[in-house]
């Protein structure tokens, strides 16, 4: 894999009614809430993520307290509990809130950093059951193994004390990690470590996702990257706050790929879907992963969430989720996703509507399409004189 393409995917990378319960867990009441109500801390809670988790506990029954700086859409829940402080211990009144509390489970949203991540582990540790971190599937050291499951080999740390991601986020996968083995050390048997991919749908301010079904519904000639089979794994917000709130309940550890959905998904099902879902007829022109590599789409690129689905790439979209599924992992379908998805983002005013955070710039776009039509053509050397 190359250093830059690598760095890229560092940084970006309901559960239905059981029929019967499994050891630990009780069957849901009549209204669908948990029969046993659990109080649930959340570190972050108003982000994308954590907002998920509110709504997805809150209509279980639980109860909830969000611990935050009080900075990101303070707004929201104001029925909910809300202690302020900072992650980060030495930081004005850090975990001052925290002390002396206790809950039945910790899901972690917004941990980055070991030391930090260590010290809100260890002085819950003593009141606490269950510790939910969230990582990410940038915490393996690799992505060429198509079915990898949560046994292959992790990122690793030059300099074990780095608090920066670095230049171009080298540094996140293993300081995911490295949270992850901090949590493991303060919680021993009570920890677990959630690994997902890219989680897309309403409210994702990143526009990884949403930026194809909202270009296709632009229409006129758009760059499909790859092939109509390249996999494509995705998890819904939604699904992912749901089975996270269905693991407290079940008090369930262990370590999980929370990637999605459950049956293989492509490159030309997603676009297939964003036909369904606008009725447009917009002109694909598929532009080989090689193609891209050398035009600087290896990760300096803007092209998000793709990657090639041949080397060292090979089982990024490809990871296994079986444990995740038996764990009672469940998906909408990813036409849902894409539907809602496109629908909230033509909900926001259009100041935010005007400018996608993610995907190909329209004149960027225009030169990756002039260079692979001269190419195919057998016309100049396909190379960009600029990397996007």
């Amino acid at each position: 894999m190359t250093t830059s393409r690598r760095q890229f995917l560092q940084f970006t990378l309901a559960a239905a009614a059981m029929t019967a319960c499994a050891p630990g867990m009780r069957a849901a009441s009549g209204d669908g809430r948990a029969a046993t109500k659990k109080k649930i801390l959340i570190l972050g809670g108003t982000g994308f993520l954590g907002p998920a988790i509110v709504n997805a506990a809150q209509a279980r029954g639980h109860t909830l307290t969000l611990f935050n700086r009080g900075k990101t859409r303070p707004e929201l829940f104001p029925d909910v509990e809300k202690l302020q402080g900072d992650r980060d211990p030495n930081k004005g009144e850090g975990l001052k809130a925290l002390e002396g509390r206790s809950f039945d489970a910790v899901i972690d949203t917004s941990g980055y950093y070991p030391r930090i991540v260590g010290a809100s582990a260890a002085l819950l540790a003593p009141n606490v059951s269950q510790y939910i971190f969230i990582s990410s599937g940038s915490a393996y050291a690799k992505n060429d193994t198509p079915g990898a499951d949560e046994t292959a080999a992790t990122a690793t740390l030059a300099d074990p004390t780095v608090e920066t991601m670095g230049k171009n986020f080298e540094n996140y996968g293993g300081l995911k990690r490295a949270c992850e083995e901090a949590v493991e050390k303060a919680l021993p048997g009570r920890t677990t470590l959630v690994r997902p991919g890219y989680i897309v749908g309403p409210e994702d301010r990143t526009d990884r996702f949403t930026y194809f079904p909202v270009r296709y519904a632009q229409g006129g000639e758009m760059l499909a990257p790859g092939s109509p089979s390249d996999p494509l794994q995705i998890i819904d917000v939604r699904d992912l706050a749901e089975w996270l709130v269905l693991l407290v309940e079940r008090n369930t550890t262990g370590v999980f790929n929370a990637v999605g959905p459950e049956k293989p998904w492509s490159v030309g099902e997603m676009f297939a879907a964003c036909k369904e879902i606008t009725g447009k007829d917009t002109k694909l022109t598929w532009v080989s992963g090689e193609f891209l590599q050398k035009n600087g789409e290896d990760g300096e690129g803007a092209l998000p969430i793709w990657a090639p689905a041949f080397g060292s790439y090979a089982g990024m979209h490809r990871r296994s989720n079986a444990r995740a599924v038996q764990a009672g992992l469940k998906f909408r379908s990813p036409v849902v996703t894409t539907r809602d998805t496109l629908e909230w983002f033509n909900s926001q005013p259009e100041e935010r509507r005007s400018k996608l955070r993610g995907g190909l710039p329209p004149e960027r776009e225009a030169e990756l399409l002039s260079l692979w039509a001269k190419a195919q053509q057998g016309g100049a050397p396909a190379t960009a004189t600029q990397g996007g």
